[in-house]
């Protein structure tokens, strides 16, 4: 894939406004906050595909493993929200065993990072603020027993695939031709369902029947 075009939603105006206000990144709505990505191959022909397939069910996948499918709400709605923008892109839906030419894939990506804090360090940046002589020790330093703790982060992002069904080769391996991705706050909402698929498809104005 080539050619990757990033747009994080409003931040860059807002960014302009920094002199004006203490802390804008605060003030921003969930939509504002989240960020779309395409990545598209720009050898393919976009006109030449006629129809597509669409997935009946949101992969979940952790960590690099599927581990499942998801139906929620959201799931529902992102897959409605996706065949009736591709066809209002010009493609015609058809069932997967129709030889669709092109074939969409939706998953759910959450990835978890772990880590260790070592609190004696994290103290050592912020005690000293009295002077030991208060307490009646002159001369003596503060001092913490070792102590660590963990953490964990799991950050989830949507993910749409489009695979070039029509012309996958004899060895049946088939091509990506488009991608997108959501990252940011609210992405599994459903209500926020239609909105992230409009703006992938706003930027990707390419994808579509007639150029």
């Amino acid at each position: 894939m080539k050619n990757v075009l990033l747009t994080i939603s409003a931040v860059a105006s807002l960014g302009l406004l920094g002199s004006c206000t203490k802390e804008p990144l605060n003030n921003l709505t969930e939509g504002e906050s989240r960020i779309y990505i395409t990545n598209y191959d720009s050898t393919a022909s976009f006109a030449s595909y006629k129809t597509f397939s669409i997935v009946d069910s949101v992969a979940v996948i952790s960590n690099n493993r599927l581990e499942g499918k998801a139906v929620s709400d959201y799931d529902i709605a992102i897959i409605a929200a996706l065949k009736s923008r591709l066809q209002q892109q010009g493609y015609t839906l058809v069932n997967k065993s129709q030889q669709p030419d092109l074939g969409i894939n939706v998953s759910r990506i959450y990835n978890t990072s772990t880590g260790v804090i070592s609190y004696p360090d994290y103290w050592g940046s912020y005690y000293g603020f009295y002077d030991p002589f208060y307490w009646g020790y002159p001369g003596i330093g503060y001092g913490f027993p070792s102590y660590y703790g963990t953490y964990s982060v799991t950050e989830g992002a949507l993910s749409i695939d489009a695979l070039d069904l029509k012309d996958a080769g004899a060895d049946k391996k088939i091509e990506g031709v488009w991608m997108g991705l959501v990252r940011g706050s609210g992405v599994f909402r459903a209500a926020n369902a239609p909105g992230q698929v409009n703006t992938l498809f706003d930027q990707s104005g390419y994808f579509k029947t007639n150029q």
